[in-house]
């Protein structure tokens, strides 16, 4: 992707280009900056950025990079969709040396099983021993 580079150093990410669109995101809404902060820190994270070093996306694994990894807060900003800069995120993603020989990936999304069906991602395959707790209004009270 020419004018457009992928990173993983998170000193170099721009944080609050992050938070602001996760903090208006239907699966992170209201997330305090400091939450996001430890979510990063202690995450495989990707940044995409343009031509200028402006970051225009973003992805997270939570993952113990041996066994498991779970995909979550993709982005790519409104004025950068369209460009395939989502698939080229999520090729980099699942070539990353530290994402190799995992028994499980997993994520959530509302919206975009198009995307992710492209990767080798589908439905549960045993949704039944799936289980969760989950607390929609987490960031409703800080």
């Amino acid at each position: 992707m020419q004018d457009y580079r992928i990173i993983t150093d998170q000193n170099k990410f721009d944080f609050k280009i992050i938070h602001e669109f996760l903090a208006t995101s239907y699966w992170a809404k209201g997330i305090p900056a400091e939450t996001l902060t430890k979510a990063i820190s202690n995450s495989l994270c990707f940044a995409v950025f343009n031509a200028t070093n402006e970051q225009v996306g973003f992805a997270r694994m939570v993952t113990d990079r041996a066994t498991y990894a779970y995909l979550a807060d993709v982005f790519i900003i409104e004025e950068y969709r369209g460009k395939g800069l989502s698939k080229w995120l999520m090729e980099e993603i699942l070539d990353h040396p530290d994402l190799q020989g995992l028994r499980r990936l997993s994520l959530v999304t509302k919206d975009a099983h198009g995307l992710y069906k492209q990767f080798g991602f589908k439905a549960l395959s045993s949704p039944d021993g799936y289980m969760e707790v989950v607390n929609t209004d987490i960031y409703k009270n800080t």
